[in-house]
């Protein structure tokens, strides 16, 4: 995937001209984003040359370069356009007040020409290029239709004034986008701009990009972690909040691992990189944040077709406002024909098409900031619909940082064998519970991969092998009823993993876990939210079940479950619940892959730096704090309610000004300033997101 910065392209409806010219021109994958003026390709040969040329043919003066992997914060002023706008309003002025200084009409007119020309050749200019290309309904067509009609009619002073102000309104509203852009790149601005890399004893300065993995990096007090990597030597106390949202430093010591965007705040750090930066943290959540917008919401797409529908249709009305009064009335031509100039004017959609997106960008940058990465604005609207939750348990809800509470030795096996049994079959394993059992006690794995004839883990039960001849059983009791090992049932909170030799049962060993601090608040911020149900699925037995779910005040909870079985109740609150209701789904992103992709919105928790867990999630909480949850739904309802109330405000001031055009009530003055104002509000409204 290639990406392309497009700078100075501020028209939306010039974006998607240019989408759709690149996709016409060899280019299916094209896509531009507006919220961040990128254009994204997949393709794998892409002529940069040719790429340049469709885009300025539709949208001149438009630089596009290749995306760097950093994010620039760009300037708001485009001082070119200021000069032109203030040398029109000179003229403009000298138009106005010529005539009481006793120049002609013929110098009046020269003046008002001058100062049309000026602000107006970029519009009229783009209106020509696509009416050679017949697509040529946009905003340019309205303001050029109504501007060359105000002097048709002898309403000089109006044109100019209507290409004026809508000139001067774009130039305010692309400093608003842009300035709206940039706080949100400013939100995800955890990119080091350098890596001290240390080599022959001397540290330099080189790009992150740059940096191997394998290489010695010094982190001083008060940088960015650059790459990341393992901590060789030193200690120190880490600001991670530009990762997961949270303002408590992290104590790190040697041997620990350190993410890119982190903020050293004490110590110094001697690290030694693990991976490139393309793949470190700081890019999975770059990449992220910016390809999320691509994913668009329903509002999103339905007033991109809306914009392109919208004009012909407004032209059409227009057109009959102009001829059929006359003709049926038998009254005037100019004044219906100048009410249809104030339609045009008034109509332009550029506040719709714009506002919508930037807000859920916005959205998007606040969610980040939060530690909340959205694969795309479509999940916002998704999240702020949550229904139902369920959550899953090891990991979400409790610690899952697991205990060898006892070991129980059964037939002739003792303790100290029933340890060094456990240890052979697990130590080829990653999940908690195997890594629990290899922590406890001094007793080592004495097995290699050569003494494994078989290995194979059974989701949701435990692990079948045979080693060095003997098959030995790991899990639960539905893996022992399986095998018809007979074993011993357990009425106790804790999990118990049994073992069994050649069909004999060597016995059990417990294993306990506790709830995270904030699940119980958690759950009772939900259900003030409006929640209907908050629920848990978990493989476990149904008396630790009861015990959690009555302890979180939970609605329901599902025990003794497969991966499979979650998926079915999922399935099943999906068949209960109503079109608008969402369900979502909070678990741990690699042992929940199958009920993740299920859920309306699969949200992963804690994976910062785990690949997996962000492939498979639409939604990524960068810690391991369920409270995050919390946010995630406060901001997306707010993201909607702003689009929506920007919808309806947009759509009400254009209504109001077309009635009172109609009836005579206003001027192409005040419908340009109406027009450019609706669009300014919209703008700035949809960046409060971001406070």
């Amino acid at each position: 995937m290639q990406k392309y910065i497009l700078k100075g392209l501020c028209c939306a409806g010039c974006a998607s001209k240019i989408e759709k010219l690149l996709k016409e021109q060899g280019y299916p994958s094209a896509v531009i984003n507006m919220a961040t003026s990128e254009l994204i390709l997949d393709e794998k040969e892409i002529d940069l040359e040719k790429i340049t040329k469709i885009v300025t043919s539709i949208e001149p003066g438009v630089i596009v370069s290749p995306k760097q992997s950093e994010i620039k914060i760009t300037n708001e002023i485009d001082y070119k356009e200021l000069k032109k706008i203030v040398i029109s309003s000179v003229f403009f002025i000298l138009g106005i007040f010529s005539s009481y200084f006793g120049y002609s009409l013929s110098i009046q007119l020269l003046f008002f020409i001058v100062s049309y020309i000026l602000v107006g050749q970029k519009v009229l200019k783009k209106t020509f290029q696509n009416i050679k290309r017949l697509d040529f309904f946009d905003e340019n067509f309205l303001m050029s239709i109504a501007t060359i009609g105000a002097f048709l009619i002898g309403e000089y002073p109006e044109g100019v004034a209507v290409m004026l102000f809508y000139s001067i309104g774009e130039f305010f509203q692309n400093i608003a986008v842009t300035r709206s852009r940039n706080s949100i790149k400013s939100l995800v601005s955890i990119k080091a701009e350098y890596a001290n890399v240390l080599e022959n004893g001397e540290t330099i300065k080189v790009k992150p990009e740059n940096v191997q993995i394998g290489q010695t990096i010094i982190i001083k007090p008060g940088e960015k972690v650059p790459i990341d990597g393992i901590v060789l030597n030193g200690k120190s106390s880490l600001d991670t909040s530009a990762l997961t949202g949270e303002s408590t430093p992290k104590s790190i010591n040697r041997g620990e691992e350190v993410l890119s965007g982190m903020i050293n705040l004490s110590g110094l750090l001697t690290v030694q990189t693990t991976k490139n930066f393309s793949d470190s943290a700081v890019s999975k959540i770059l990449n992220l944040v910016e390809s999320a917008s691509i994913n668009k919401t329903k509002t999103e797409k339905f007033i991109t077709k809306f914009g392109k529908v919208y004009t012909p249709i407004i032209v059409f009305i227009a057109v009959l406002l102009a001829v059929v009064p006359p003709i049926i009335f038998n009254e005037p031509f100019i004044p219906w024909f100048y009410k249809a100039l104030i339609l045009l004017v008034i109509s332009c959609p550029c506040a719709l098409v714009l506002s919508i997106p930037l807000g859920y960008f916005a959205g998007i940058g606040r969610l980040a900031k939060e530690g909340i990465l959205v694969k795309g604005s479509n999940y916002i609207d998704v999240l702020s619909k949550t229904t139902y939750v369920s959550f899953d348990k090891t990991g979400t809800l409790t610690e899952g940082k697991f205990k060898v509470t006892k070991v129980v030795s059964k037939n002739e096996f003792s303790g100290k064998k029933l340890l060094e049994i456990a240890k052979m079959v697990e130590c080829n394993s990653n999940h908690p519970i195997a890594k629990t059992i290899m922590d406890f006690g001094t007793i080592s794995c004495k097995t290699s991969l050569d003494d494994f004839e078989e290995f194979s883990e059974v989701l949701g039960k435990g692990i079948i092998s045979r080693i060095n001849g003997s098959e030995i059983i790991a899990g639960n009791e539905k893996l022992m009823e399986e095998k018809n090992i007979n074993f011993e049932k357990l009425d106790v909170y804790e999990t118990a993993v049994h073992f069994a030799v050649d069909g004999v049962y060597a016995g059990y060993i417990l294993i306990s876990d506790k709830l995270k601090k904030d699940s119980k608040e958690t759950v009772l911020e939900l259900k003030k939210l409006g929640i209907k149900k908050v629920s848990m699925l978990t493989g476990d037995k149904k008396d630790i079940a009861e015990k959690i779910a009555s302890e979180l005040n939970l609605d329901e909870y599902y025990s003794d479950l497969l991966p499979e079985d979650k998926v079915k109740i999922i399935e099943e609150i999906e068949a209960n619940k109503s079109k608008k209701e969402t369900i979502a789904f909070v678990g741990e992103g690699i042992n929940d892959a199958p009920v993740i992709a299920r859920a309306d919105v699969g949200i992963s928790m804690g994976t910062l730096g785990s690949d997996a867990a962000i492939e498979t999630a639409d939604v990524v909480i960068m810690n391991d704090k369920p409270s995050k949850l919390i946010p995630a739904i406060k901001i997306s309802k707010r993201t909607q309610n702003i689009a929506f109330q920007n919808i309806f405000v947009i759509l009400i001031v254009k209504i109001a000004f077309i009635s009172l055009g109609i009836f005579g009530e206003t001027t192409m003055w005040q419908a340009v300033f109406a027009d450019v104002g609706v669009a300014l509000l919209s703008v700035l409204n949809a960046v409060r997101i971001l406070k």
